[in-house]
């Protein structure tokens, strides 16, 4: 096996930014997905605005789909790392052909129901009348590829946790591209607006997916996808649902933090507000990415290790993650905030919306480097099995803290800006309890293990 295979070999940190940096650059490619259609759709001449807001309207159900992909590609990676690390590469496929299975079987599913709820959905969400034929045109046509979405981002994760990972940003890579070339042919030159933005992104996920099954199914991966072990097996099955269901709760949770803050921004800004919103989230999309990129390097790192018993490397993987997460958000945390109005009218210049939009980017990224707490708590416990620790935070922070404090401190004289204030104390509130609560029951734990092995 090659080196760069072998996580439990070489510098730790070196294994983690190896992995860490094409993933990195894979995760901010596929943002532009989403992000190259905002910033056009956002520039249409006079419907931009309205048509932003529409397509922000989507997220929640974009973010859903996000959400059962994880569930298979974050609960199945982590076991068929561990598996590998053990030395048993036969359980490591039929995990991997199994989460394949899954991910056909779902994507079907949500595309059948998506189609037939979106309506009443996108109402409840927060559309009016106005809003509504933007979202409803774009969400109708991307529900079309919802299999080539799940088979991308649950597949892909598996490429990654071999150490293919600059396969793996090329995957996304080659998506992205087709992409930012059909986008501006669809929405200006063939004058389809918002549907072509759609229509673009679809054809884009269907080269990525097939670029996908077609690595794994070659002759360089190391876990290859057989026929013979996509028969769902009921034990792997409920162990990927069970460490999956970390990614989905929290994937679910930010969709459900998207439903509450459009339905009160409604009320209590309109559909400027929510548009603002759009584009906050699109920022914030683009700055977390390398914090999730050197989580999720470090995440197949510390899996290996943690099956191989090298326990001391997977210490050494959380210090490094983490140290490396601070710095840059940080870092990031002052740029936003001392270039806020640069940030905005990348994705929309009209005066009214940049006017409100900078001082709700401040609140909202006000002591940012805390998410970074969360994310290295959170993928340490994804990474070493701990199911029910990582969804319990991820419930905890979204559920408990983000939706009640976004009903109610509007309602408590704040306004909207109440709603952008909830993001920030929940990052305090949220990543100073995960990295403890991580330190006391993981940390402690990875130690003992030490002492019994020495």
């Amino acid at each position: 096996m090659k080196r760069e295979n072998d996580f439990s070999q070489g510098s730790v940190a070196r294994n983690i930014i190896e992995l860490a940096l094409p993933m990195t650059i894979a995760q901010l490619i596929n943002v532009l997905y989403n992000v190259v259609d905002r910033i056009y759709i956002g520039r249409i001449p006079g419907d931009g605005k309205v048509a932003l807001t529409g397509l922000g309207l989507t997220f929640p159900i974009i973010t859903i789909i996000t959400a059962f992909a994880n569930l298979i590609g974050m609960g199945g990676t982590p076991l068929s790392s561990i598996e590998r690390g053990k030395g048993n590469n036969e359980k490591a496929e039929k995990i991997m052909s199994n989460s394949f299975t899954m991910l056909l079987i779902l994507g079907i599913v949500l595309t059948i129901v998506g189609l037939l709820v979106k309506k009443p959905i996108l109402y409840l969400f927060g559309a009016s009348d106005i809003t509504f034929p933007y979202a409803d045109s774009y969400i109708s046509i991307y529900l079309l590829g919802t299999i080539f979405v799940m088979m991308g981002l649950g597949l892909n994760s598996y490429i990654n946790a071999q150490g293919f990972a600059k396969v793996g940003m090329l995957s996304v890579a080659l998506g992205a591209v087709i992409n930012l070339v059909l986008d501006p042919i669809f929405i200006y030159m063939l004058e389809m607006g918002v549907s072509g933005a759609a229509w673009a992104t679809v054809i884009s996920q269907f080269c990525s997916c097939i670029w996908i099954l077609r690595f794994l199914t070659g002759k360089q991966t190391i876990l290859k996808l057989r026929k013979k072990d996509m028969k769902l097996d009921s034990k792997i099955v409920k162990r990927i649902l069970g460490l999956g269901s970390s990614g989905f709760v929290m994937a679910i949770t930010n969709s459900s933090v998207q439903v509450v803050c459009n339905a009160t921004l409604s009320v209590f800004g309109g559909d400027l507000y929510i548009g603002v919103m759009t584009v906050i989230n699109s920022i914030r999309e683009i700055v977390m990415m390398p914090v999730q990129g050197i989580t999720s390097g470090a995440q197949p790192v510390m899996s290996y290790n943690y099956g191989a018993k090298a326990y001391k490397r997977v210490i050494t993987g959380i210090k490094f993650s983490t140290i490396v997460c601070v710095v840059y958000a940080t870092l990031a945390w002052m740029m936003v905030h001392f270039f806020g109005s640069f940030f905005i009218k990348i994705f929309n210049n009209e005066s009214d919306l940049v006017k409100v939009a900078v001082p709700a980017l401040a609140t909202y990224f006000f002591g940012f480097f805390m998410m970074s707490f969360q994310f290295a708590g959170q993928s340490t416990f994804v990474a070493l099995g701990k199911s029910k620790q990582a969804v319990f935070f991820s419930i905890f922070r979204k559920v408990i803290i983000v939706v009640p404090l976004t009903i109610l401190l509007p309602r408590m004289g704040y306004g909207v800006t109440g709603v952008f204030m909830a993001e920030p104390i929940s990052n305090f509130i949220g990543g100073i309890a995960c990295y403890v609560t991580m330190l006391l029951t993981v940390g402690r734990g990875l130690k003992m293990e030490m002492t019994k092995v020495n």
